[in-house]
């Protein structure tokens, strides 16, 4: 039975699988392009990660937010800014941060989805695909119901399930991604026969780990939660002892893996307290000042440690289209080790931007390098060529990608400049509909 339950007369569907800060991207660029789109998320909740995150704005993400909203893929975006606790907030490394709500942010975002006329279906795991040559023709549900499309997008990460964590992490860690409950992610790149890219470490070993933990606020010592509500970030010097500059490695999100994360706990503020390394010994923890009830929100076992990432990629071209299927396209974690929120909203929007492209007959756009997010996918894509590069992460935040906006010169704050370098490649406030219509020339009278 196809659980397609409403059809909007003459529009072309695009269904895209993942409910992350991707997937969410997509579906609005999809459907403000005009076309009809279908959401499906495996759990009971969007935003996959993003339901424990809360960074944004930081370093060069700052410049990639920026561009997106000048090109026309602001919604989200402008969303968070809406329900942030902290803006421009300094810690370790990172200038001029936003943190905005974990516990608020999701219900935001679907309402916005929904008010916008994208169908979301939850707890909807895609287990397999229908081929027909080399296009995807529907997604198929672990009930054995489906959804066709026109266009599909893939946007179910790179974590987890299960045996990968404990294969290559430290067990599962009942994180936010609850794959016991809702069973662990498919990739649909991987159900058409695709060959995926898999992520290292920088000693060889397969994946990541993600690079933070929470904390109930309530279990931190009164003068900490004041601090953490005050300015955002608390820092508390670790004992020599329990030094381990070892975790830095395992880390995903190599923009926080500098000394100061191995030499100090690092606390921010999102709602929870998000304890800046991927896990930490509950003991440990304890015997810190002002820490000594502290207790672990997500994961649960964050005391041993976290998911596993970088799991499989999808091989793809710089429009994010899927190499070896002509109807899939690809964005967040599922494009390459790209790391992050923003990271996540700009390929989100990019996919569905040319997924509608591909459903109304045009071309899909490639962003220029002129552009600190064209720049960073094609520069992405051609580091996952290569086994060195499969063994870095990428973010406008930090590390490798960051370091290269500064030696190109691109990383700004200054939103001018930013909107005039995308006005000058062409790019300001891109709408499908509005090219359409200028190519339809009328009839002459």
């Amino acid at each position: 039975m196809c659980r397609y339950l409403k059809e909007e007369m003459g529009l072309d569907k695009v269904v895209i699988v993942g409910g992350g800060w991707s997937g969410c991207a997509a579906a609005v660029a999809a459907r403000k392009s005009g076309c009809q789109v279908v959401l499906l998320e495996r759990t009971d909740m969007l935003l996959g990660t993003g339901l424990v995150g809360g960074i944004m704005r930081n370093n060069g993400r700052f410049t990639a937010t920026e561009e997106a909203i000048a090109m026309g893929f602001g919604d989200i975006f402008k969303l968070v800014d809406d329900n942030c606790r902290h803006t421009n907030i300094e810690f370790p490394g990172h200038k001029h941060s936003s943190l905005y709500d974990v516990g608020t942010i999701e219900p935001i975002i679907k309402k916005y989805l929904l008010d916008l006329g994208v169908e979301i279906h939850f707890e909807s795991r895609i287990v397999d695909v229908d081929m027909k040559e080399n296009s995807i023709k529907k997604v198929i549900i672990d009930d054995d119901t489906f959804f066709r499309g026109d266009v599909f997008i893939d946007t179910t990460g790179t974590a987890g399930g299960m045996a990968n964590c404990k294969k290559f992490g430290n067990g599962c860690a009942m994180c936010v991604l609850r794959c016991p409950t809702y069973g662990g992610r498919i990739s649909i790149t991987a159900k058409t026969g695709v060959t995926e890219i898999i992520g290292v470490k920088d000693d060889g070993t397969v994946g990541a780990m993600s690079g933070s933990c929470k904390l109930f606020k309530e279990s931190l010592a009164p003068h900490i939660v004041e601090e953490l509500d005050k300015n955002g970030v608390v820092v508390v010097p670790i004992p020599k002892e329990q030094i381990d500059t070892k975790k830095l490695g395992k880390k995903a999100c190599q923009q926080y893996a500098l000394k100061e994360y191995a030499e100090n706990v690092i606390l921010l503020d999102t709602g929870h307290a998000k304890l800046m390394a991927p896990f930490y010994p509950i003991e440990n923890l304890r015997s810190l000042p002002g820490m000594e009830n502290a207790r672990f929100e997500d994961p649960y076992s964050g005391g041993k440690g976290n998911s596993m990432r970088y799991l499989g990629m999808a091989p793809r071209n710089d429009a994010l289209q899927v190499e070896g299927v002509d109807n899939l396209f690809c964005a967040g974690e599922k494009a390459g080790l790209l790391v992050g929120h923003t990271e996540a909203i700009v390929t989100g929007s990019l996919a569905g931007f040319n997924a509608a492209r591909v459903c109304l007959g045009l071309d899909p756009v490639i962003l220029p390098d002129t552009t600190v997010i064209g720049d960073a996918i094609s520069f992405v894509r051609s580091e996952m060529e290569t086994e060195e590069g499969r063994g870095k992460k990428y973010t406008f935040s930090g590390s490798v990608l960051f370091d290269r906006m500064k030696e190109r010169g691109m990383y700004t704050t200054n939103i001018a400049e930013i909107k005039n370098r995308v006005a000058e490649s062409g790019l300001a406030d891109l709408d499908v509909k509005k090219e359409i219509k200028a190519a339809v020339k009328p009839k002459a009278s």
